[in-house]
């Protein structure tokens, strides 16, 4: 696929370090992100679906709270986050509300993303912003996360939104405007690596540190890349500073480093939820929902669903068998398995009726399920 293929319409996810957000470390820059913002907006006006991972928080607090140095300590890091995220939040929204564009907070720790039920919580909640016409601008919530819960880094959060709203493109700002073969200011023979596969072993060795202000670099980058490669997403490292940038790529330009999935996205999510998730459970379906499967390729309901098995959570991997015992796929199922119980058999229009509310109409959706 060429480079336009790869940034035509579709999910972008637009993950900003806090070197660029900060205008390295005086404050935010107003004036940058306002211009992101417009282009976003023209981003949306064709056709792109845009969420927004922003850093920023802790930088931003750092200056508010007059520190020189980005501290160690968790406790102080929550505190310049939790000063720093008013500023952010509010520069978003204004910059967004002068092209007319609503604008939602979500803020995500580790747990939120490794845990399979909160997991379908944030990604329907992202999904049903988007279907909105609200652009999410995303964070990882260093106001409560323990050390041992961070991501680490933005980018690294950026490849998990990827994977949970399946974009079709991950967009890295940096404040360097490729990868390069080696790093340029020690070595004035570096080449940029215009195109390459997330995987390649080859990329390592080219992977830098972070620097003061963040806790990325090039090395995160790449693992950011491979993150979202596992469902199908690109991801382009570009420099943030470079005037359009964003609507430059959307052009397919020849800027940055677009590193490659090695399989389609719908591929790449299946093969994740066939080989490395536990299966919990199993529905019994009946033959019309066999059918409907196999050859129509549509989500599980739970009106073909004549029996239970199993001690599952909602977003846990079951496995769906037919009345002989033989298993035809496997998926994240929408309910528990008391729930599940419930309401198997029935319509989705009894759900609300049964269960006193209604999560999602299927089962199982066919964007969460592989035939095996």
């Amino acid at each position: 696929m060429s480079r336009a293929a790869y940034a035509g319409s579709g999910r972008w996810v637009v993950k900003i370090g806090s070197a660029l957000l900060t205008a390295g470390g005086t404050g935010l820059d107003q004036p940058a992100i306002a211009g992101w913002v417009a282009q976003l907006a023209q981003l949306r006006a064709h056709g792109r679906e845009v969420v927004v991972v922003s850093s920023g928080a802790v930088a931003e607090g750092m200056r508010r709270l007059g520190w020189s140095h980005r501290p160690e300590a968790i406790h102080d890091l929550q505190a310049a986050a939790a000063v720093g995220q008013m500023g952010l939040v509010q520069t978003w929204e204004s910059c967004f509300q002068r092209h007319g564009i609503h604008t939602a907070q979500v803020l995500l720790t580790h747990d939120d993303l490794s845990d399979r039920r909160r997991y379908l919580n944030a990604r329907s909640s992202l999904r049903t912003l988007l279907d909105l016409g609200v652009v999410p601008i995303v964070n990882e919530n260093d106001t409560v996360a323990f050390d041992e819960l961070r991501f680490g880094d933005n980018d690294t959060l950026g490849g998990l939104v990827a994977n949970l709203i399946e974009a079709k493109l991950l967009v890295l700002l940096t404040d360097r405007d490729a990868m390069y073969s080696a790093d340029p200011a020690v070595d004035p023979q570096a080449q940029r690596v215009a195109t390459a596969h997330a995987a390649d072993p080859a990329l390592d060795a080219m992977a830098g540190t972070g620097g003061r202000l963040g806790r990325g670099g090039m090395l995160t980058k790449l693992r950011a890349a491979r993150l979202a490669a596992r469902s199908g997403a690109a991801t382009w490292i570009v420099g943030g500073a470079i005037d359009g940038v964003l609507t430059s790529l959307a052009t397919g330009a020849d800027i940055g480093t677009l590193l490659l999935p090695e399989q389609e996205p719908l591929q790449a999510r299946k093969l994740w939820l066939a080989g490395n998730l536990r299966v919990r459970g199993r529905l019994h379906v009946d033959a019309g929902a066999e059918r409907s499967l196999r050859q129509a390729g549509r989500s599980l309901l739970a009106v073909g669903v004549v029996a239970v098995d199993g001690d599952f959570r909602r977003g846990d991997l079951v496995a769906c068998v037919t009345p002989d015992g033989r298993e035809i796929a496997r998926g994240l199922c929408n309910y528990s398995a008391e729930e599940a119980q419930r309401i198997r058999g029935l319509p989705s229009t009894r759900f609300a009726e049964v269960l006193g509310y209604i999560d999602e109409p299927e089962l199982i959706h066919r964007d969460n399920l592989v035939l095996v």
